[in-house]
């Protein structure tokens, strides 16, 4: 998608060369993709005459491009983070590149010397479009609701203060931000100062920056500024909960106060950032020629959606403010997820690849069993607790997160031993078990999020375009009798969604025999299971007792190309249901799965009670295929949101399992349960 700069700069520039003299531009090859995602190429040597230079912002090392500019008399461009960056800070160990750059032409915005891009797209720009304004109030929304900033590595469990607080923000001292904004180490002083007078009696909490926290850069505040209602506060706290619990916001030039603006503040601003002189903020250094006046929605349009490059690490191609946001989503849910660390139990030996893969990006996975085992390691060492549903023990007590499969898992059979693409987590019970709560259900019960209704009509017009289901194995749909078509899928009848939901109709045979009598004129469509057809899991009906009350058996065909063509499905607890009811196909159920019981589908056996609220579909798409599983990227090696392993498993790369892949398999478990030796 492009933004405003791209068409400033390629209308006014018959170059699109950038040339450099740091070595940060050849370090991190992701500023390289960024840029060309905008339409410029990196070089090294001298400009033409057309040409310009590229320096990071107002970093120490940008005088060297600065120099050459002087020399050469050409043009400049400088970079700097956009404001969403990543889980952890720039400069933290292994962190990586940014999610998008901020390419300016005219300046820095945090340099009040000079109109930046965005000052000037904010004094200039109509801001007026009725989309582009629902599509920031809806990206305020979203950051809120998921507690994103431009860093993101604190804890989200982590209660705030107690509410009733004046926030006083600390910087990193020496920062270009502070420098360029007008002010000095005696404005927080003054800040500080100006703060206890106007709240007197309050409590205040001097709110550390998080690259202070972490002993990268020192700060203006310590513990001299200490008193019996000044307090330091480094807890990394979610910085969308610290703002909640405030009375008062107090900045000097920090992206937590634009944050505060987001978050119904009006902040009191000592230097002059981006976001000072429209209205939003109380300005003790105002800047003379912003005198525009602005709704949050307007400055964020600006800020978010039109300045920056954004960039898809998964893609690597330039992409839109929602995309990037889906992808910071992916990333932040794994570390808030992994950040301690996981004991596995009950893990094939070679799932163990894969699982490490999906849930050792922060520490390895420790392989233990048996499962009482396990939830001893995972006490003693502080780690949750990781079990494949179906391997817990009778009695079993110990707090865990049950994991299986998702409903867009691969490009092949689980028993052919081809590996997960999405997994998902349950800490109350597994979404096919109905006799206990889980998460699940929570997720389908609850409200949709900011954007969340119009992301699940996007994928599900995805799926039925791509004609995806769980596994894509491929095979033709043959020529199908005429008449009311009536589609049964068979299932692996010792599967725990049979055992523990489908109730009295418990095998493919009892399935057949309750569709035909109940539908007698219809023509009644069999499908054997995948893995029964490969002789992998029971199941089997021999051919002419299904052929009693089944007019066809459709053997490896294409379940969504079934679906297409025929009317109506009956089922136990299958899967093809859901997708049935992704395609708007009608959908009878005899058991209890995971989509049964929320008024979609016409119900015959026994639903839980807990499930008598009735939702969209789109609730239930959004809950069962953004919200609850986890995605990887096999391409990249990195989480991932579901529109892109969508992606993926329509168009490819794919890495393709060869005849050798359970031997591989195997190898990598086996490596895998020892890699927390090596890493």
């Amino acid at each position: 998608m492009p933004n405003a700069l791209q068409g400033q700069a390629a209308g006014g520039a018959a170059s699109r060369r950038l040339f450099y003299y740091t070595a940060g531009f050849w370090r991190n090859p992701r500023l390289g993709r960024i840029l060309d995602a905008a339409g410029w190429s990196l070089h090294l040597g001298l400009p033409g005459p057309e040409d310009r230079v590229v320096v990071w912002g107002r970093s120490p090392y940008a005088a060297r491009g600065e120099r050459v500019v002087a020399r050469q008399g050409v043009g400049l461009v400088r970079l700097e983070d956009a404001f969403l960056r990543s889980v952890h800070p720039g400069r933290a160990r292994g962190a990586e590149g940014p999610l998008g750059l901020l390419i300016d032409e005219n300046g820095v915005h945090f340099d009040a010397s000079r109109p930046s891009l965005i000052e000037r797209m904010l004094a200039r720009e109509p801001l007026d479009d009725t989309a582009l304004l629902d599509r920031a109030r809806d990206g305020i929304a979203r950051l809120k609701a998921l507690e994103l900033s431009k860093y993101n590595n604190f804890d989200p469990d982590l209660e705030p203060p107690a509410p009733g607080y004046v926030l006083v923000i600390d910087q990193t001292a020496g920062d270009a931000s502070v420098r360029y904004g007008g002010a000095t180490p005696g404005t927080f002083r003054e800040m500080l100062a100006v703060a206890q007078i106007e709240n007197p009696g309050a409590r205040i909490l001097i709110k550390t920056h998080p690259e202070t926290r972490a002993g990268l850069r020192g700060g203006y505040f310590g513990p001299v500024h200490e008193d019996a209602r000044t307090t330091l506060y480094d807890a990394p706290v979610s910085p969308w909960k610290l703002l909640e619990g405030a009375v008062a916001v107090y900045t000097v030039s920090s992206q937590l106060g634009y944050e505060a603006i987001l978050a119904g503040h009006k902040p009191r601003v000592f230097g002059q950032p981006f976001y000072a002189g429209w209205g939003l903020t109380l300005d003790e250094n105002p800047v003379p020629r912003r005198n525009r006046r602005l709704t949050r929605a307007q400055i964020f349009a600006v800020s978010h959606l039109l300045a920056p490059q954004w960039y898809d690490p998964c893609r690597e191609l330039g992409c839109s403010f929602e995309e990037a946001v889906d992808q910071l989503e992916a990333d932040v849910r794994t570390y808030r997820a992994d950040r301690f660390g996981h004991v596995a139990s009950g893990m094939r030996l070679w799932k163990r690849g894969a699982l490490n893969a999906f849930f050792g990006r922060e520490k390895s996975l420790r392989f233990v069993d048996p499962p009482e085992k396990a939830a001893q390691v995972a006490e003693r060492s502080g780690r949750r607790l990781l079990l494949w549903a179906g391997k817990e023990p009778a009695g079993f007590a110990a707090p865990a997160l049950r994991v299986e499969d998702g409903f867009l898992r691969s490009r092949g059979l689980g028993a052919d031993l081809v590996p997960p693409l999405s997994l998902v987590t349950d800490s109350q019970g597994i979404y096919y078990d109905p006799t206990r709560p889980s998460d699940l259900e929570d997720l389908i019960k609850a409200p949709l999020p900011a954007g969340g209704a119009a992301r699940a009509e996007r994928l599900i017009a995805a799926l039925r375009k791509a004609g995806l289901s769980k596994y894509n194995i491929g095979g033709a749909a043959p020529p199908l009798p005429q008449g009311q078509r009536i589609l049964v899928p068979g299932q692996v009848e010792d599967d725990a969604s049979i055992r523990l939901g489908a109730g009295e109709i418990c095998t493919n045979l009892a399935l057949l025999a309750k569709v035909r009598a109940e539908n007698p004129k219809a023509i009644v469509l069999f499908k054997p299971h995948p893995d029964v057809e490969a002789g992998l899991r029971p199941g089997a009906i021999p051919e002419a007792e299904a052929l009693r009350y089944a007019d066809a058996i459709l053997h490896k065909s294409d379940p969504i190309a079934l679906i297409e063509q025929v009317d109506e499905i009956w089922t136990m607890t299958s899967l093809l249901g859901f997708e049935a009811l992704i395609r708007g196909k009608p959908v009878t159920t005899t058991g209890a799965p995971f989509y049964a019981g929320w008024g979609l589908t016409r119900d015959l056996g026994a639903i839980p009670d807990r499930r008598r609220q009735k939702v969209s579909l789109e609730q239930l798409i959004h809950a069962s295929l953004i919200a609850y599983p986890r995605y990887f990227d096999p391409v990249r090696r990195r989480p991932c949101p579901p529109e892109l392993l969508l992606e993926r498993l329509a168009n490819g790369p794919l890495p393709r399992p060869g005849p050798i892949n359970r031997t591989l398999a195997k190898l990598q478990g086996i490596f895998a349960s020892y890699a927390a030796l090596w890493r």
